[in-house]
């Protein structure tokens, strides 16, 4: 009795091995973005009659009760709207610049930041500036106004 226990959780196991995870309807539909010009993405969308955003959720739906994958439904939504319906940049071509933007851009003011703050806390600071030697003449004529000044 235990090994047919045992031999059907293993047949069990090793059906679920072969099975992809399915997607989420939620997850697909924060994938997309939504069209009607709100600029959130379909699972998001506030507009209570949206034109968009309700029928896409009915297609998304459909697609999974196919048991298609999420590569497929995207896939999908990106033939019929183009790139513009995915709600985050594909990371090939061109697209992949948006990702490294932002942190080439963080990097390399950091870098700056850094080499500015070297170089300034590495500058010479001044010191006092002694006071200028007085000429004898300006000396003399001090002292002979001060003379006459206090008498």
């Amino acid at each position: 009795m235990p090994i047919r226990h045992l031999l059907l959780v293993l047949c069990v196991f090793g059906a679920t091995l072969g099975t992809a995870p399915r997607p989420s309807q939620t997850a697909l539909e924060e994938a997309l973005t939504c069209q009607c010009g709100c600029g959130l993405t379909v699972h998001s969308c506030n507009h209570l009659q949206c034109g968009f955003a309700i029928p896409r959720k009915k297609e998304i739906g459909q697609f999974l009760a196919e048991g298609k994958s999420r590569e497929e439904i995207l896939a999908a939504f990106v033939a019929d709207y183009g790139e513009k319906v995915l709600s985050a940049p594909t990371t090939s071509g061109f697209n992949l610049a948006a990702w490294i933007t932002p942190f080439a851009v963080i990097l390399l003011g950091g870098l700056v930041i850094g080499v500015m703050s070297l170089r300034w806390a590495r500058r010479p600071r001044p010191g006092p500036h002694p006071a200028p030697a007085a000429s004898d003449a300006y000396r003399d004529q001090l002292n002979k106004e001060l003379a006459d000044f206090d008498g």
